[in-house]
């Protein structure tokens, strides 16, 4: 009998297992697929090696000769970048499982089925566990008509590609789709974006949003909002897609397109089989237990910030409450990160979903920061959004290089309630990019030194 059998061992589930392990518990970690999850294996972990790479082609391009670089006969090969992904997700998941090894979890490799709220179907054996952490995951959302149309991607087939494509529609401007068009279009591959939202990047303000617009514009994306894709055909290239914006239609012919429109929970028949209470995920309470006593549910399959590290940190409160440490979950504080191109990050209080009249909103650019200057970037800002009367931080926005980075400081101010005056007063390093955030606080105090 185990303590706990954690079906999935993705973000959530992996650190679940380990963290219960470190508690003195008895542990079993079931995985369809293969350790780390969406993030390692589809998602996070992919993803940024591609960028990295992309990434740096970009910038040996455009600021080789800047810097006095002179270069000659630059190129591509996608099989060697593709090799660099596919090595540091075999990383990251053989990492996964030398951490189950160490801590003496038992990895069980293969399709798990809730038989009661103790027993297990693994293959053609039946576990038994005193407690049931259910981390299953997500996968890609996808509707008619792209759900009608074969050869249509999701971000799970996009890392499987053998070839760059010759042009790609991406539909959905949101965490996903900025990403991977960010990806092609530093690759220099024609890239159009349909969003149907006002703004590329909806759940961040517009002015962020609008300093990855420009970027990506720059280097080529075309960019659709307020816009719907209407129709969708096989053509002679590869897809004819028929677009609806406010004052036109129009049609786009691409080679590849993808639907980058987020993920859903996976919740499989034999969790709701049992009477486990779903609505958008799987409910639970702030100890993440669900309305079965001896069953959690931690990570996207609940259905609420499904980012990694709200799957860490979910995954660790479960833990304790299983080795009856008493633990609540708290996602008041967490950071979004996107890499684009510049980089965006966000914590707390959007400055659109703010009482204007409650909040002092101050910013300072990455044009005035010295790092930043010697790294050729000028493009984004920090923005601090403040109580107008306490001075408490309340939302911190960074866009810019290296803004990923750099939002940790936000973070702990927003969780701890720190006031402006606290940060403006902490010395930080120069010259550093540390510094754009420092300025954006001295703003808020009142006047920033170096602008």
């Amino acid at each position: 009998m185990y303590d706990a059998i954690v079906i999935g061992a993705g973000p959530a589930g992996y650190v679940s297992a380990i963290k219960m392990a470190h508690l003195g518990l008895k542990v079993a970690v079931i995985e369809k697929e293969y350790a780390g999850g969406t993030c390692a294996n589809k998602g996070c972990i992919p993803t940024k090696a591609l960028l990295s790479a992309s990434h740096l082609y970009h910038d040996i391009k455009s600021k080789a000769k800047q810097f006095g670089i002179e270069v000659e006969g630059l190129s591509l090969n996608f099989e060697k970048i593709k090799k660099h992904m596919e090595k540091s997700v075999l990383s990251s998941r053989k990492g996964v499982e030398y951490l189950f090894k160490k801590n003496k979890i038992d990895y069980i490799k293969g399709e798990a089925k809730l038989e009661n709220p103790n027993k297990v179907r693994i293959n053609d054996k039946i576990l038994e566990g005193r407690n049931i952490v259910l981390a299953t995951g997500s996968v890609p959302s996808i509707f008619p008509p792209f759900s009608d149309v074969p050869g249509i991607w999701t971000s799970d087939d996009f890392f499987k590609m053998e070839k760059l494509p010759e042009s790609v529609v991406i539909v959905g401007g949101g965490v996903i789709g900025i990403e991977m068009a960010t990806f092609l279009s530093f690759l220099g591959i024609p890239v159009f974006i349909v969003e149907l939202m006002e703004h590329i990047l909806p759940t961040e303000d517009a002015d962020v949003a609008n300093v990855v617009k420009k970027s990506l514009k720059i280097l080529g994306a075309k960019i659709f909002e307020s816009s719907k894709v209407i129709g969708l055909d096989k053509s002679g290239i590869g897809f004819k897609v028929t677009i609806e914006s406010p004052n036109e239609r129009f049609e786009i012919e691409a080679e590849k397109v993808l639907i980058a429109i987020g993920r859903k929970p996976l919740i499989n028949d034999d969790i709701k089989s049992l009477g486990i209470k779903v609505e958008r995920g799987i409910v639970t309470d702030e100890n993440l237990r669900t309305n079965i006593e001896n069953i959690y549910a931690i990570g996207d399959v609940r259905g609420k910030i499904m980012l990694a590290h709200a799957g860490f940190h979910e995954g660790v409160v479960a833990a304790k409450n299983i080795a009856r440490i008493d633990a609540k979950v708290d996602l008041s504080a967490v950071p979004s990160v996107i890499f684009s191109y510049p980089e965006v990050t966000s914590v707390g209080l959007r400055e659109k979903d703010a009482d204007p009249s409650k909040i002092k909103v101050s910013k300072f650019p990455v044009s005035a920061n010295g790092r930043a200057n010697t790294m050729a970037e000028r493009n984004g800002f920090a923005k601090v959004i403040s109580d107008k009367e306490s001075g408490k931080v309340l939302g911190v926005s960074v866009v810019g290089p290296m803004a990923t980075e750099l939002i940790m400081e936000g973070v702990i101010a927003v969780k701890e309630g720190l006031s402006i005056e606290k940060i403006a007063e902490t010395i930080h390093p120069h010259p550093t990019l540390s510094e754009i955030l420092l300025g954006a606080f001295e703003e808020a105090e009142g006047k920033a030194i170096h602008l």
